[in-house]
């Protein structure tokens, strides 16, 4: 029984990521790999402030998304002009540039020694977050705040916006929008909800190093938006519980973990290459890529 409610807190993390990510890929077309980072960001940040700074679960979870999104929005300007190909390679740079900094700033991330017993969050001073059942609770509750908020957002005048900036920002640009105000507000939003993930795991787990954080999380991830499809909430839960899920299913196969880990990202890429072909959208996504 603990066995599947870890699953259900691991799928419940990877569907905050994920439905925060496709607002960036899938209404704002902004394909983005430093989403890992930004996870990151936001385990370190909940582990100094309820470490370091002794704070309660709503204090410390505030300033998580705020300091995460205060380096969501230093991204934005910086690739926010930044089109195609060359705002890929700017989140890649920033993904690659975290993930130094995690790793080698010894004194305050612990580099690859990593921060072990990270104490549980309490609730108003009364409720201890702590046990297996407890994180089932917190964390359902956290998706279903981030899906109630991103499904108003994309049903919103600026989600209709971002669609517009999505099929056709000529147009939108010649009725006196600011695509590029748009495109760093975009990014703030999504990577400060981010942060709600980076919160849960690092409480959760009790423990996080960098390694946790890196390049291929942030495959894995885009790899999860893209096969569920984006545009939506739908595909992006669909493609979190596809990629919490497929690794589990290996294991009852009888796979030693190194095999089934090759074969998970084998997977993936046969996945990615088929979709890519025949429904370029996503299993459940409304956006065709045209470029």
């Amino acid at each position: 029984m603990d066995y599947l409610l870890h699953i259900l807190i691991m799928i419940n993390i990877y569907v905050i990521i994920t439905v925060s990510t496709s607002l960036m890929v899938g209404l704002a077309n902004l394909f983005t790999l430093g989403q890992a980072a930004f996870y990151g960001i936001g385990a370190y940040i909940a582990v100094w402030a309820l470490m370091g700074l002794g704070l309660s679960l709503i204090p410390a979870l505030l300033l998580a998304m705020i300091i995460t999104g205060i380096f969501g929005y230093l991204l934005g300007v910086a690739s926010a002009r930044l089109e195609g190909d060359y705002f890929v390679l700017a989140t890649l740079g920033f993904q690659m540039i975290i993930f130094t900094v995690l790793y080698n700033w010894v004194e305050l991330t612990k580099g690859p020694y990593g921060i072990p017993g990270i104490p549980s969050p309490e609730l108003l001073g009364i409720f201890n977050i702590s046990g297996i059942f407890s994180y089932v609770v917190f964390s359902l509750v956290m998706v279903a705040i981030v899906i109630f908020v991103f499904y108003r957002l994309i049903h919103s005048p600026f989600g209709r916006a971002l669609r517009a900036m999505r099929d056709d920002k000529l147009s939108l640009l010649s009725l006196g929008r600011n695509v590029t105000a748009m495109k760093i507000q975009t990014i703030v939003i999504a990577n400060a909800f981010i942060a709600i993930s980076g919160f849960i795991y690092a409480t959760y787990i009790s423990y996080i190093d960098p390694t946790s954080f890196n390049l291929d999380e942030a495959i894995f991830i885009i790899s999860a938006v893209i096969i569920g499809g984006t545009g939506n909430i739908k595909g992006p839960v669909l493609g979190a519980v596809f990629v919490v899920v497929l690794p589990e299913l290996l294991r009852f196969l009888g796979m030693p973990d190194s095999v089934a880990a090759n074969m998970r990202m084998i997977i993936y890429g046969l996945a990615i290459i088929v979709l890519m072909r025949i429904r370029p959208q996503g299993l459940l996504g409304e956006f065709k890529f045209s470029k």
